[in-house]
């Protein structure tokens, strides 16, 4: 009677590994799941966040502006090229919009991911962030 016991006491404890390992299984589908939920969401989020920088006519404008930043701007006296973007003060100056609309504008599209920001002293440039724009744009498709 000990010996079968024990045969059903090896075997149920056989059943339970096997019931944990096929839990952890499971758990870590569940997990590959919700962070691919997650990692949606996020996505889907930036590209609302995106649209709604992009709902703006200035903001696309100011786009358009610094996709060719030779052809829309003088280059800045300190830095003679447009390596690390246009400076802030020239993309108000083509604007014509206040400094605190502007501000607002380019700090949302800097938020966002759309403008990458460089500092020189105390000047501040912005250019484009191409990676996003093309990621954004295939999203779309």
């Amino acid at each position: 009677m000990f010996e079968r016991n024990f045969g059903a006491s090896k075997s149920l404890t056989f059943h339970i590994l096997t019931v944990v390992a096929n839990l952890k299984q499971i758990s870590n589908t569940f997990l590959h799941i919700e962070k691919y939920r997650y990692i949606c969401q996020m996505i889907l989020k930036l590209a609302t966040e995106i649209g709604k920088c992009l709902s703006n006519q200035t903001r696309v404008q100011i786009m358009e502006w610094l996709k060719d930043p030779k052809k829309n701007f003088h280059t800045h006296e300190s830095l003679r090229n447009f390596d690390d973007g246009v400076c802030v003060t020239d993309i108000k100056d083509k604007s014509g919009l206040s400094q605190s609309t502007i501000s607002t504008y380019l700090t949302n599209m800097e938020k966002c991911g759309l403008l990458i920001m460089t500092r020189h002293g105390k000047y501040s440039y912005l250019k484009r962030n191409e990676t996003l724009i093309k990621e954004y744009s295939d999203f779309l498709k």
